[in-house]
């Protein structure tokens, strides 16, 4: 006997993900404590490593920590005198001022070559990409003491190739001429140094981030007549303006908090006029036996930049919200 064959049902199709429009509809993230579970790992390891350091820096800051105590390994609190003879110190207004004027210079300057280099490693054919990629992780890979002391040698009084330079170019007065004779002069081969080894880590990301994008874009510009200017400002920038964001923000970061290339190269001389925050808490830590007072200084210094970070911690989370629309 013969079974009649049974069509199955037609299928129903279920109702189409809803998602923004010209957008396809995100998957689910996940939920609940994953994330949390995941992030663990590192913040323990952040407490472990900077908890303990951050706290007993904050207690040290109120307390009369000087050679005495030390020796004596006793403790005189003294609740915010510290903080009130820091901010009462005009050095440290100027400290302040000096800080945020060398990162805004160095900031500046690290985005815009670095951009630039990154635009150029994409234009290059492969074997001057290879090299260039070569020159630029050999300069970014070099420890920060073995840089500084090239440039002290490059800008010596005696046989500094600055002077020979300079002099070669018809330049007067540049005969042992002292290139770290005023705190601007100083910071000026300190932002130098800064620039050269902090370019490439912008240029190299700034590349690697170009490669993820279509050319047809590229060619849909062209074809449309976009000059490279153009395409920039309309096409590239749009698209990286997340790395823009980040990678700002790390810079912002590295170069407030810059001392070895300052302290190594003149320490913050000459007269403290080279001095930023962070030598300004070394100095009068190791160098004067205040604690309580550097103490005090290094946390104003986490505030002072905490609250200068605030206005962008707003820009990521509003160009965040954007994306997510």
């Amino acid at each position: 006997m013969t079974v009649p064959f049974e069509e199955a049902p037609p299928r129903v199709p279920g109702p189409p993900a809803v998602g923004p429009p010209g957008r396809p509809a995100r998957r689910g993230r996940p939920g609940g404590w994953v994330p949390y579970l995941l992030l663990a790992p590192a913040v323990a390891a952040l407490l472990a490593v900077l908890g303990y350091a951050l706290v007993r820096n904050v207690l040290i800051s109120f307390q009369e920590f000087g050679r005495r105590q030390l020796i004596s390994r006793t403790t005189e609190w003294t609740g915010l005198d510290n903080y009130r003879a820091v901010v009462e110190d005009q050095r440290f207004w100027d400290s302040v001022a000096r800080t945020f004027a060398f990162m805004a210079v160095n900031v500046v300057l690290i985005m815009v070559l670095g951009t630039l280099t990154g635009l150029l490693l994409g234009a290059l054919g492969r074997p001057m990409r290879l090299l260039l990629s070569i020159a630029l992780v050999a300069a970014w890979a070099m420890p920060v003491i073995a840089s500084t002391t090239v440039f002290q040698w490059l800008f010596d009084t005696q046989f500094g190739v600055a002077n020979w330079a300079m002099r070669g170019l018809g330049f007067s007065g540049y005969d042992q001429h002292n290139w770290f004779a005023s705190g601007t002069s100083t910071l000026a081969i300190v932002t130098v140094l800064i620039v050269w080894a902090s370019v490439p880590f912008v240029a190299l990301n700034l590349y690697a981030g170009l490669t993820t994008v279509s050319g047809e874009i590229y060619e849909a510009a062209r074809v449309d007549g976009a000059s490279s200017w153009r395409i920039f400002w309309s096409v590239t920038a749009p698209i990286m303006r997340p790395f823009f964001l980040i990678t700002t923000f790390l810079e912002i970061i590295w170069v407030f908090k810059a001392f070895t290339q300052i302290y190594a190269m003149n320490g913050g001389g000459p007269d403290r006029e080279s001095e930023t925050l962070p030598v300004m808490a070394y100095m009068e830590g190791m160098g004067q036996n205040q604690y309580g007072t550097a103490a005090a200084i290094s946390v104003l210094t986490l505030v002072i930049l905490l609250i200068a970070m605030s206005f962008y911690f707003r820009l990521i989370l509003k160009q965040e919200k954007e994306q997510e629309r």
